[in-house]
C-alpha cells in the first residue's frame, strides 16, 4: 500500500509543532516536507503519501492529493476527519491516542496539589514581595493528599494513569467509567456514569478525564455540583464542555465549592470578560496538559510503527480508525 522508504515523502502540516526537527535525527532515509499553514499544505501534499496533522486537515484534501494513502492524527481527537472521504479515496487513518496520556495525567495531578497546596497563592504573594505568616486558620492553610478521595470520571489511558497516580499519593480512588468491565486500571472501586450522583458527595477532588461525548456533555452541571462538598475543588483535563461553565463559576463565586483547576474551557481561548480569570480559587492553564518535549516523538513512534505495517501489508493499525 505504501512505498519503500526510499520512495516514501512525509508532509508534518502542524501550526506549532516542530515534526520535523524530531524527525531528521532519526535518519529514517525518508523524505518529508514541514508545513504550518492550509496553503503550504494545499502546495505540498500532492507528491506526498503519509500526512501527519490534526487542526489543519480538510476534507477535501483528498481530492489534490492523489498520492496520499495514511493520515497519522496528531491528535487523539479525529472528530474533523470525515471516515467516508477516507473509505472512498482507499486511505487510512490511525489516531493519536495516548500520545499525551502520561503528560495530561501528570497535568491533571500537578493541577490538584497546587490547589493543595496553595501554589497560586504563593505565586500572587511572590509577584507582591509578602511573605505570608504562619497560618491560624485551618481553611486558609495549606492541605495534603493522603487519606482524601478522588473520583476520577474517565479510566481510559489518562484517567487509569490518574487514578493510579493519585492511589500512589495515598488517596482513596474512585473510578468513573462507561464500561465498568473494562477493570478498575487502580482504583479503589468502578462505577458507572449512572451512579455518579451518589459519588460526587464523597469527592474531594472530582477529576474530569473522559471524553466529550453527548453524554458526558455538561456531565457536572449545577445539579452536579449541588452534590459536591463546599471543600470539593474540580479537575477539568477533559474537555471544557464536560463541564456547564456558568454553572461551575456560580457554584465558585458563591463558595459552594472550594476551588477548581480548569485546563480546559468550553470556548477556548477562554474569553477576556470571563469571571473565572480573576477568581482567587480557579487555577487555569491553556489547555497545555498535552504538551511537553516528547509530545513530537511520541507521535512519530506512532507514525513509524504504522508505516512499517502498511509496508508489510498488515491489516491492523496502531489506534486505527479507518
Amino acid at each position: 500500500m505504501l512505498p519503500p522508504r526510499d520512495r516514501l515523502k512525509i508532509c508534518f502540516a502542524h501550526v506549532a509543532y516542530r515534526f520535523a526537527d524530531r524527525f531528521a535525527p532519526r535518519n529514517t532515509g525518508i523524505d518529508f516536507v514541514e508545513v504550518r499553514d492550509r496553503a503550504a499544505l494545499d502546495a505540498a501534499i500532492g507528491d506526498c503519501d503519509v500526512l501527519v496533522c490534526s487542526g489543519l486537515w480538510r476534507n477535501d484534501l483528498p481530492a489534490i492529493a492523489p498520492r496520499l494513502k495514511f493520515v497519522q492524527s496528531a491528535s487523539a481527537g479525529t472528530d474533523q476527519y470525515d471516515r467516508d472521504v477516507f473509505r472512498a479515496h482507499g486511505m487510512r487513518l490511525a489516531s493519536g491516542q495516548g500520545v499525551n496520556a502520561n503528560a495530561v495525567s501528570e497535568h491533571a495531578i500537578a493541577l490538584m496539589l497546587a490547589l493543595l497546596r496553595r501554589i497560586p497563592e504563593a505565586r500572587d504573594n511572590q509577584a507582591r514581595r509578602v511573605w505570608r505568616g504562619m497560618m491560624g486558620d485551618f481553611a486558609k492553610r495549606e492541605d495534603e493528599a493522603g487519606g482524601k478521595t478522588a473520583v476520577v470520571v474517565g479510566l481510559g489511558r489518562i484517567g487509569g494513569r490518574i487514578a493510579r497516580l493519585c492511589k500512589a499519593l495515598g488517596m482513596n480512588v474512585v473510578g468513573v467509567r462507561q464500561n465498568v468491565a473494562g477493570g478498575a486500571e487502580g482504583a479503589d472501586e468502578v462505577h458507572s456514569f449512572r451512579d455518579l450522583a451518589t459519588l460526587l458527595p464523597r469527592a474531594d477532588f472530582l477529576i474530569l478525564a473522559c471524553p466529550l461525548t453527548d453524554e458526558t456533555r455538561n456531565l457536572v452541571d449545577a445539579a452536579a455540583l449541588a452534590l459536591l462538598k463546599p471543600t470539593a475543588q474540580v479537575v477539568n483535563v477533559a474537555r471544557g464542555r464536560v463541564v456547564d461553565e456558568a454553572a461551575i463559576t456560580a457554584a465558585l463565586q458563591a463558595g459552594r465549592i472550594a476551588g477548581a483547576a480548569l485546563d480546559v474551557t468550553a470556548e477556548e481561548p477562554l474569553p477576556e470578560a470571563s469571571p473565572l480569570w480573576a477568581m482567587p480559587n480557579v487555577l487555569i492553564t491553556p489547555h497545555t496538559g498535552g504538551e511537553t518535549h516528547m509530545y513530537e516523538d511520541n507521535v512519530l513512534d506512532f507514525m513509524m510503527e504504522n508505516i512499517g505495517r502498511l509496508q508489510r501489508g498488515e491489516a491492523a493499525l496502531v489506534n486505527q480508525i479507518v
